[in-house]
């Protein structure tokens, strides 16, 4: 994460707390982030030196008035006056780090050979909860080269339990002994 990014996040997140409207803020930056991945020649558009920077500035302020709270809106005019709106996605995930921290939220990754079943996933949310004693967002990833098994990350932390990473673990103990 870019420390410029990190800076406009954190400090868009310490004054949403403040005026607390940590909720609906988060709900809007990542609205606006994934219409910014979903129409990447926006940003290019936005980015365009030979555009007159009150035009483009016009050009956010007309498809964002009245959709977002206004220091969303004030965000992304300061970071496209400062040639930082790249930078836009490192902003939203310092803002949800901060955001999670504050509400005792880890966010999860489950890598699987084959999706998971409702109830698996609701077993699987359970224990972590349980294990980490915060509140689970679960992404799931499916990988067919783990063969089988799961591979979960939280809070940087990874816990192996794949065919794949068994044999990995195999392969490096069997190395180690000397013949």
């Amino acid at each position: 994460m870019t420390s410029e990014g990190a800076l406009y996040g954190q400090s868009l997140y310490d004054l949403a707390k403040e005026e607390q409207i940590t909720d609906r803020l988060l709900e809007e930056l990542e609205m606006v982030g994934s219409l910014f991945s979903e129409n990447t020649d926006y940003i290019t558009l936005l980015l365009e030196p030979s555009i007159p920077r009150k035009e483009r500035l016009g050009l956010v302020d007309d498809a964002f008035r009245g959709q977002v709270h206004s220091y969303v809106l004030n965000l992304l005019k300061l970071m496209l006056e400062n040639n930082l709106l790249r930078e836009f996605n490192a902003c939203v995930r310092q803002y949800r780090a901060s955001y999670n921290e504050d509400n005792g939220i880890a966010e999860a990754v489950v890598t699987s050979a084959v999706p998971l079943t409702d109830g698996e996933v609701e077993q699987l949310t359970a224990k972590l909860e349980q294990f980490t004693g915060k509140k689970i967002l679960l992404t799931q990833k499916v990988d067919e080269t783990v063969l089988g098994g799961l591979c979960v990350e939280t809070d940087g932390k990874r816990l192996d339990g794949t065919v794949t990473g068994k044999l990995d673990d195999m392969r490096r103990m069997l190395s180690d002994i000397v013949l």
